[in-house]
């Protein structure tokens, strides 16, 4: 059973750092795309970086590019996201999801994601 794992979400001040991590674990993470998401309330869930499976490839969207880093650890099926200088806007749920995708390119769209994990939720605020 292919499971996602989120951790690593709380509340934290404007200016502050999080880390996220997910686990992965019942399918072959090293073939697998891993893609963060988030989702505030009243708001679309939004593509906020991806990776591909050999780990070369990154993509973030504007508004966390520069703040954002995404990395992955084959060797323990794990991706984290280190979030720097968090905004207020920042807030939401954070999704980790996954798709079978090739190594050097990877995607935000959220329909192209099979599986998903039950989110962490982030709150900046002072």
């Amino acid at each position: 059973q292919s499971q996602l794992v989120e951790s690593g979400g709380g509340l934290v001040h404007p200016g502050g750092s999080l880390r996220l991590s997910c686990a992965a674990s019942g399918f072959t993470f090293n073939y697998a795309t891993i893609g963060w998401f988030r989702q505030a309330p009243g708001k679309e869930r939004e593509g906020v970086s991806c990776i591909a499976s050999s780990g070369g490839s990154t993509k973030y969207s504007d508004s966390v590019k520069g703040r954002f880093t995404i990395s992955r650890d084959n060797a323990k099926n794990t991706v984290s996201l280190q979030m720097n200088s968090l905004k207020p806007e920042d807030t939401g749920v954070y999704y980790c999801a996954a798709y079978r995708g090739p190594e050097t390119f990877c995607s935000t769209r959220p329909d192209w994601y099979a599986y998903w994990g039950q989110g962490t939720q982030v709150t900046v605020s002072s």
